[in-house]
């Protein structure tokens, strides 16, 4: 995919649009997973050894255009001057006379953090005229924010229409590398392990891949929405009745082409959603009523690690159980710890997953760990983002 990067242009002494994904978990104040952060430093400090004067726009959460002061991103300013141990200026707004008269005065090498973009309503309704404002403040535009490359938002698609300078930073080009290696003749055995839950977004990833991979692996509540589709008792597990038809189709798409299909052999069954709950492993495939399955059971985490051992490319999307709570987090832990020790090219996509790469200790082992989990979904059913398109030669 031909597309402009910062290593290809000049952007000494150049005010510097960046949109950066710094969406990250604040509580009373403290920023609890600075991982995203850290994830744009690279680009951040390939521009500032240019001397460009950096002009950061990010959103946090869901405020709907409203100023919600517990999405501030003041604490994000302050992290990041840590990390990079540099001073990093903050504004309260990201349009306005202040926000206009601080951007103009910013010096080569210096960095202004904007507010919340989402603090107006403009930056999600795509709205063309708050786009402008946004593009006046800047010679170029970088977009290093993978996570929300496939919302048709102000910032994302909106400023490159006021901006001819436009490039991706080096988070993007490295998400869209690791990615279009999934896409574009990956070594076989390809294996596509699916949990979680958005079982309609994943099983339009079956559809795109069918030609592609040679093995699909379920759990949690795709693996429940499956198992129902193959009309087997699921108890009172957790399923997405909206996709069983959908899943039906995909099954028989997958037993025409003859590949390999694995719903889990056995489970871990629960009493209810809690750490005191009683929980035990089934013998077979199937949960008997008025138990919940929240893991993956040992048999199936055998031969789940066998499909791993054998394959080349694997792609991971989704925990295959309620690995949040001790004891249903085995088979997810097992998983990831399998895909570590692996020779395969590895990528893992989506925050659940990528919490339990950190968990089991093994994200340094995983070939590429995505920072956009429904991002890297759309990407891999579509094969591009509109924030990605708009980047384009």
């Amino acid at each position: 995919m031909e597309i402009y990067t910062i290593e290809e242009k000049d952007y000494s002494n150049k005010k510097v649009f960046m949109r950066v994904d710094f969406n990250v978990p604040i509580k009373d104040g403290e920023i609890t997973d600075d991982t995203r952060i850290k994830a744009t430093i690279p680009t951040i400090e390939k521009l500032l050894s240019q001397n460009a004067s950096l002009i950061l726009a990010s959103h946090l959460g869901r405020p709907k255009g409203k100023v919600v002061p517990e999405m501030s991103l003041k604490p994000v300013a302050k992290r990041l001057s840590e990390l990079l141990n540099k001073e990093v200026k903050f504004v309260e707004d990201c349009v306005g006379e202040k926000v206009k008269k601080m951007a103009s005065e910013l010096k080569p090498g210096e960095i202004l953090l904007l507010e919340n973009l989402r603090f107006h309503k403009e930056e999600e309704e795509g709205d063309e005229n708050f786009a402008k404002e946004l593009a006046s403040l800047a010679d170029c535009y970088v977009n290093d924010a993978f996570a929300t490359c496939h919302r048709k938002h102000a910032s994302i698609v909106g400023i490159p229409k006021f901006i001819k300078d436009v490039a991706a930073g080096l988070l993007i080009k490295k998400e869209i590398e690791a990615l279009s290696k999934l896409l574009t003749n990956p070594e076989r055995p390809f294996l596509l392990i699916l949990g979680g839950a958005k079982v309609l977004d994943k099983i339009g990833i079956i559809k795109n891949l069918l030609d592609k991979v040679d093995t699909i692996i379920t759990g949690g509540v795709m693996g429940y929405t499956f198992i129902k589709a193959k009309n087997w008792e699921v108890g009172d597990s957790k399923v997405e009745e909206e996709a069983i038809p959908a899943a039906k189709e995909i099954i028989k798409e997958i037993n025409k082409r003859h590949l390999e299909f694995h719903t889990p052999l056995d489970h871990i069954i629960a009493d209810k959603i809690s750490e005191d709950a009683h929980y035990f492993p089934t013998e077979r495939g199937t949960v008997p009523p008025g138990w919940k399955g929240v893991d993956i059971g040992p048999q199936a985490i055998e031969e789940y690690v066998d499909c791993i051992k054998r394959a080349k490319t694997i792609f991971w999307n989704g925990p295959l159980g309620i690995f949040e709570i001790e004891p249903f987090a085995k088979g997810t832990i097992e998983i990831a710890k399998a895909i570590a020790n692996s020779d395969a090219f590895s990528v893992v996509g989506g925050g659940d997953s990528i919490a339990a790469v950190n968990k089991a200790g093994v994200a340094d082992k995983i070939s590429h760990i995505c920072t956009g989990g429904g991002a890297s979904l759309e990407f891999l059913q579509k094969g591009s983002l509109p924030g990605i398109e708009i980047l384009k030669k």
